[in-house]
């Protein structure tokens, strides 16, 4: 725990200008950012006398080691610079915003050259436009199957795809009309891709357009005497409005709104957003945060919404630029709009956002949300009417969903500190358990030897620190020495790592704002305990190799899969920990992430290495290349007969490594074994 004192600057260094600040540990890692109108009466508070300090700001400043600064120019400046440091960093003693629960999307992968339309959930992926989220997956699946009446759009995977292309024949909802079928050819890929453009518009909202020329086709139909293609209009017309009428209509027509409310209490606050568009609700989502900062209402709602509209705006760019460069190129005399103005940023971003209580920096938020849409957005906080009912509702849902929430979680939080304290006293280790790190060793009978190291920190899995190591060599003779081996090349890095952050000294002081952030350290920073899957000698193993490393202050067991029992070095009988033990279910827990890990690794290197390709042998060939030239020529046989230049035609490949391919694939052919008739022995040339 550090002496805020020890890194204090003086204050007639802080300038007293508008900036953004950030504090860091002893490792370099940053744990808090701010802004500030002025820095310098901003940072002096943070080194006030402890005792006067809240409990939690308490807790930051011992916590860092050192303190650096950004003037910028303006306090709109400010505030985008704070965002884009919590993205990066994600400090820990700042607000994070964490979904609630996982909310189903309807999402079209305009990434792809024949777009597809599925209900999904968890994280999204570039290039692909998403509409919602929805409170039930049913809601959306139904609207979804209306919608392939009018819109037929792809929804199949890859491989039914793939296979169609193959066969000729459609799947199901191609015979059915509810696919266009681009996979046999019945429409082109640029009117499929027209058709996904179409869609995606009317779950935009732009629902109208569509359903008065639908109403004009009937009345052309009906008015020629084509009586089936009238009555095949109009169940159009009524799957339009059924799935247009789905989301209830709470609001003007002219009315596009994001309503944000918030619920909290001293330790937690959930937020509760309805979406409306048109009037009406287009979707619902929950976020729930700890509060780590000491913060009111609107500094809560103001973190938010920078996170929310900055990963949208990010998102909309992103997906403009991928679903522009995956666009077929479109017919001459097409009316169609580009690909890139399906980011629909105007959706992303309304024009107006309501809050249940005044946000911090409103007009600073006003400003940066404008510049993200491209017009004026306004802040408000509705105070009579229809609206103000409407944000009574989502409060009353942000209410529900934090207690929702907090009785699920007790359980939870409860479980994890008493088997994380229960541990600590079992193995006698002074110091709270806060990151646990457990390694296993994989292989078969000796060979494609490879470890793993899996961590977690207060009792979850932390997958971002998770890694994976080779060994070969003299260190893969047993289990013991590639125990020794991983142990020791993890910490050596960090204690290289260490070296390095003692040499610069400590981080106080005025930075620039384009000034390169520190590489971020390979493995983090060190664990409280180690665990090793294995008995003594594997324990002995790695605490011999941290003596040897002259490391003293990280804690090493070992836990015996045969009756479970805790070896600690240099003890000659193990720890026993009742079956029932809450800290031995996570020892448990723990050992078992890691040698799924381990395995997982094993086997894919194992069939890596049964794996041989006659492309494996081509000079500055690798995995990459290998793929362009099998997707170029379709065959190794097709390649082996191409000449120099049809080669050199394959992105990626010049002259120069043309020529060595066909050099390597004319030798190969030259030494390659005669091929012999199995029945008469001959051998053919």
């Amino acid at each position: 725990m550090a002496d805020p004192e020890s890194y204090r600057p003086a204050r007639q260094d802080i300038p007293t200008d508008p900036g953004v600040y950030r504090f860091r540990d002893e490792y370099g890692r940053v744990v808090y950012v701010g802004k500030a109108k002025n820095l310098r009466n901003r940072l002096s508070s943070y080194f006030a006398p402890p005792h006067t300090l809240s409990p939690k700001t308490r807790a930051m400043v011992t916590t860092a080691a050192g303190v650096e600064w950004t003037v910028v120019g303006s306090e709109l400046e400010s505030l985008q610079l704070e965002y884009t440091w919590i993205k990066e960093f994600k400090p820990r003693f700042n607000i994070a915003y964490r979904d609630d629960k996982s909310y189903p999307y309807l999402a079209v992968t305009m990434s792809e050259t024949v777009p597809r339309a599925q209900v999904v959930r968890g994280e999204k992926k570039k290039g692909n436009r998403y509409f919602g989220p929805y409170s039930q997956a049913w809601a959306i699946r139904e609207t979804l199957d209306a919608l392939l009446r009018v819109f037929p759009v792809r929804t199949c995977s890859k491989g039914v795809y793939r296979r169609a292309e193959q066969s000729g024949r459609p799947c199901l909802l191609g015979y059915i009309d509810k696919c266009s079928a681009p996979c046999v050819g019945r429409i082109s890929e640029e009117d499929h891709y027209a058709l996904a453009e179409d869609l995606c518009r009317f779950m935009a909202g732009q629902a109208t357009p569509f359903i008065k020329e639908l109403q004009r086709q009937m009345q052309e139909a009906a008015a020629e005497m084509d009586f089936e293609t009238a009555a095949a209009r109009r169940d159009d017309i009524a799957a339009l409005e059924k799935a247009f009428e789905r989301n209830a209509v709470v609001l003007s027509d002219s009315t596009d709104a994001d309503f944000f409310a918030l619920a909290e209490d001293e330790l937690e606050a959930a937020v509760q957003v309805f979406h409306v568009r048109g009037g009406r609700i287009r979707g619902q989502r929950g976020w729930v945060t700890e509060k780590v900062e000491e913060a009111d209402g609107g500094r809560l709602l103001e973190q938010l919404l920078e996170q929310v509209y900055g990963e949208t705006a990010a998102e909309a760019s992103e997906s403009a630029a991928i679903a522009e460069a995956a666009a077929p190129p479109e017919p001459r005399g097409s009316k169609h709009r580009p690909a890139a103005e399906l980011a629909y940023r105007e959706d992303a971003i309304p024009r107006t956002v309501l809050l249940s209580e005044p946000a911090d920096s409103a007009d600073r938020l006003e400003e940066w949300l404008s510049g993200l849409r491209g017009s004026r957005v306004t802040i408000a906080v509705p105070q009579r009417g229809e609206k103000a009912h409407l944000m009574e509702t989502v409060r009353e849902n942000a209410r529900q969903a934090l207690k929702l929430h907090k009785s699920k979680r007790a359980g939870d939080i409860t479980t994890r500190s008493a088997s994380l304290q229960e541990l600590q006293e079992a193995l006698g280790i002074p110091v709270p358990l806060m990151r646990i790190e457990c390694y296993d060793i994989s292989h078969v009978q000796g060979t494609n030897v490879v470890a793993s190291m899996v961590v977690f920190e207060d009792g979850l899995p932390r997958k971002a620190d998770y890694r994976k190591f080779s060994i070969t060599g003299e260190a893969a003779r047993d289990d013991t020495a590639s125990m020794y081996d991983v142990i020791s090349r993890r910490f050596r890095r960090h204690l290289e790592e260490k070296a390095q952050r003692e040499a610069a000294g400590p981080r106080t002081g005025q930075v620039e704002a384009g000034a390169e952030a520190p590489e971020r350290a390979r493995f983090a920073y060190p664990p409280s305990l180690v665990v090793v899957d294995g008995g003594p000698p594997q324990v002995a193993a790695a605490a011999r190799a941290l003596a040897d490393l002259g490391i003293d202050d990280v804690h090493v067991v070992g836990l015996a899969k045969r009756l479970e029992e805790v070896w600690v070095p240099d003890d000659e009988f193990p720890v026993i920990l009742p079956r029932a033990s809450q800290g031995l279910f996570l020892l448990q827990r723990i050992r078992d992430e890691a040698h799924r890990f381990a395995i997982t690794f094993h086997r894919k290197k194992r069939s890596s290495a049964m794996t041989v390709s006659v492309l494996d042998e081509l000079p500055g060939v690798g995995p990459a290349k290998q793929k362009a030239l099998l997707k170029h020529f379709g065959s190794v046989k097709k390649l082996r007969a191409a000449r120099v230049e049809e080669i050199e035609q394959v992105p990626g490949f010049g002259r120069a490594l043309s020529e060595k391919v066909a050099a390597a694939l004319q030798s190969q052919q030259e030494e390659a074994a005669p091929a012999v008739n199995m029945t008469t022995g001959e051998v053919l040339s």
